[in-house]
């Protein structure tokens, strides 16, 4: 099960030739920040190169909290259904602007930065993404006052501040070293869900040009303060077309991963809709990717509450298919939510109904989880 992972990653890693002739199909793929880590271009490497066995399975702030518990050292909901940790851990560093101790959902930063050194410690990935408030109003997020983007632009009212907040995000990237001192690679997503007018960074409240500059602008003010350890994930929501996906693309200099978000609904039982969805997109961004040499993704992900006890294997996995992604992000498994009066999580937990077909969708070759990559250390 699972065969042939050392020997793809080893050749990416050390330049040995593999004699699968895939692995070399992105043979031209380069990080975006040319001074990048030593550590965080054999990250890349390895994105590519274990693409062609599986995808990377994700979860958000798995390793902080999980259905009725909280910051108990080495638990995890998914590890204790399927024995195996996540290959990927999400997290957001909304809060980091305003000095908060704890992030949006609540995670101290303290603990968030424990818990990525003891995932890169056994092999595990993070990703990172930023639901900071908006500049202009200091309201959350969600808060999509047109225009406020362009207030964050160089020379506009609100460029100093905001320049304030990158230097805060700078510091926490710098802080992520591993035991020898140097710093851990993370797969950073900002300004997610572009096409989405639901953030303030969103479609409609900025036009394609403002994003791109203040992408850009991003991209260059974190590699002056020294941030050399980012993979630079560009991610959208829905979107139907190439001109769509990249209406507010950057280029090709500032972008590593091509990704999207997008969620099975409650009017979507059987899951025909998500499935299709998900396929669509995948066939766009990977014909996109395969001309640009980027690596491809779904960043987020889910079904809330997972009510359809075959999903894994019944709907998420169809609708993955044969696409060589490099990685796909369940959203968090919070529990209860008192105002809402529902449960709010996206993977399983023992004894929930999708518990046993979650397991064998762990057990299907192109599943890789922690152990899959892990294994590279011990050789």
């Amino acid at each position: 099960m699972k065969k042939n992972i050392i020997i793809l990653i080893i050749s990416a890693l050390t330049g040995i030739s593999c004699s699968s002739k895939t692995v070399t199909d992105n043979i031209n793929l380069s990080l975006s920040d040319k001074k990048s880590t030593h550590e965080t271009v054999l990250l890349y490497k390895k994105l590519n190169v274990l693409t062609q066995k599986g995808y990377l399975f994700g979860h958000q702030d798995d390793l902080a909290y999980g259905v009725n518990w909280k910051y108990q050292n080495g638990r995890s909901d998914v590890k204790e259904v399927c024995g195996d940790y996540p290959a990927v851990y999400g997290w957001d560093i909304a809060g980091l602007e305003k000095d908060e101790h704890n992030n949006i959902d609540g995670v101290p930063f303290e603990k968030m930065k424990q818990y990525i050194k003891e995932a890169n410690e056994r092999g595990g990935i993070s990703t990172i993404s930023w639901h900071f408030d908006n500049p202009a109003t200091e309201k959350n997020a969600w808060d999509n006052t047109p225009n406020s983007l362009k207030t964050i632009l160089p020379g506009e009212k609100n460029h100093v501040k905001f320049t304030s907040w990158l230097d805060k995000a700078a510091g926490f990237f710098l802080s992520l070293k591993d035991k020898k001192g140097k710093n851990i690679p993370v797969l950073f997503r900002p300004y997610h869900e572009l096409t989405g007018g639901w953030f303030w960074w969103g479609k409609g409240n900025c036009t394609p040009e403002e994003f791109k500059a203040i992408w850009k602008f991003t991209f260059e003010y974190l590699q002056k303060k020294g941030v050399h350890n980012l993979i630079y994930v560009y991610n959208t929501s829905s979107f139907n077309s190439k001109e769509a996906f990249l209406e507010n693309y950057p280029g090709d200099g500032y972008a590593d991963i091509l990704s999207f978000d997008t969620y099975q609904n409650a009017d979507d039982k059987n899951g025909e809709k998500f499935i299709a969805e998900v396929q669509s997109q995948f066939r766009i961004i990977n014909e996109i990717a395969q001309k640009k040499h980027k690596l491809i993704a779904l960043a987020e992900a889910g079904y809330e509450a997972i009510p359809d006890p075959k999903w894994w294997t019944g709907t998420f996995s169809k609708a993955i298919g044969d696409y060589k992604i490099s990685y796909a992000l369940l959203w968090r498994n919070h529990g209860w939510q008192e105002k809402e009066q529902k449960m709010h999580y996206y993977a399983p937990y023992p004894g929930q109904i999708s518990e046993k077909n979650f397991v064998e969708f762990y057990n299907l070759d192109k599943t890789l989880f922690e152990k899959d990559i892990q294994k590279l250390s011990k050789k």
